[in-house]
């Protein structure tokens, strides 16, 4: 299980999120790399909550994300994306951009382009839950946008939201922002191509989930712009566990309590332990490994799930 960033002969290690490591490749490594602009990017097994990285991480985490992923880009494949254009996602491919992964990080990484990164989370809520919840409890709005009265605590909403946030640093949270704020950050037209992808790749991918009696709760999306066709493309992860807030349609609709109509197929078992077992100050405690365990079923179960024929 990596908690550390590897060490990868012809790469150099140039960040680490929570999550992913980067790596740009080192031609002075004498090793054949990947074209100008190219960028590995490996998920680690590493898994936070509160704000802070935990241990141990989850037991084949960054896998399962990684294999997410590349289904999801697969899926929206007319959607302009970073991966280089042989990044097969059959693991036997042995030509094309997987002959390129060092063998340490196969099954984990993507090769991908460098893009000009949006500093925007770009997310969309389709139904009320968590913060939004909260808000709307108290103002009868969802960052800042008026809503019905009479909602409930996971009820869809009329029309899915488009609810940017402004990327915090590593260890802050994430600021949400309105859309003029956007217009400032990143320009109008930049904002509003932003949302139309943001509300259309969601639109398409909540009805793929319901084909596999899934609910897509929200998302949240990175874009970037290709430096040399100035073309918009979808980034880093794409709808997954650590993204994306799914939860069971049997469940939702027979459900007596926000518990059982809400349960994700993510990292709530751990925050719900965490919750229980810490007083969020001083540094967070092991994670039992039935609590691992356990996330990580609950990783695989939606990874079965969302890429069954």
């Amino acid at each position: 299980m990596t908690s550390t960033p590897h060490e990868l002969p012809g790469w150099t290690h140039v960040y680490s999120g929570k999550v992913r490591d980067l790596y740009r490749p080192d031609p002075a490594s004498g090793i054949p790399t990947a074209p100008e602009g190219t960028m590995l990017v490996v998920a680690s097994d590493r898994v936070s909550a509160f704000d802070h990285v935990l241990s141990p991480g989850i037991p084949g985490k960054g896998e399962l994300l990684t294999t997410l992923s590349l289904w999801w880009f697969d899926a929206l494949s007319d959607v302009p994306n970073h991966l280089h254009a042989d990044h097969a996602i059959d693991d036997a491919a042995e030509s094309g951009a997987r002959s390129l992964i060092p063998s340490e990080v196969a099954g984990r990484s993507m090769l991908v382009r460098a893009l000009d990164m949006f500093p925007i989370e770009c997310v969309v809520r389709g139904y009320i839950t968590g913060t939004g919840w909260l808000e709307y409890q108290e103002s009868g709005t969802v960052c800042g946008i008026a809503l019905p009265s009479g909602l409930s605590n996971g009820d869809r909403l009329p029309e899915p939201l488009f609810t940017p946030a402004f990327k915090a640093e590593l260890g802050e949270h994430d600021e949400n922002i309105t859309f003029e704020r956007v217009v400032e950050l990143v320009g109008r037209e930049d904002a509003e191509a932003l949302r139309a992808l943001s509300l259309s790749v969601y639109g398409r991918a909540a009805a793929i989930a319901e084909s596999r009696d899934l609910i897509l709760a929200d998302t949240k999306f990175e874009f970037g712009r290709d430096a040399a066709s100035g073309v918009i493309a979808l980034a880093d992860e794409v709808l997954t566990s650590d993204s994306s807030r799914y939860w069971d349609a049997a469940a939702w609709n027979s459900g007596t309590t926000p518990s059982e109509r809400m349960a994700s197929f993510d990292k709530q078992i751990v925050r719900d332990w965490l919750a229980a077992n810490w007083d969020k100050t001083g540094t967070p405690p092991e994670l039992p490994e039935e609590i691992a365990e356990r996330t990580a079923a609950r990783y695989r179960e939606l990874l079965e799930r969302v890429t069954a024929a």
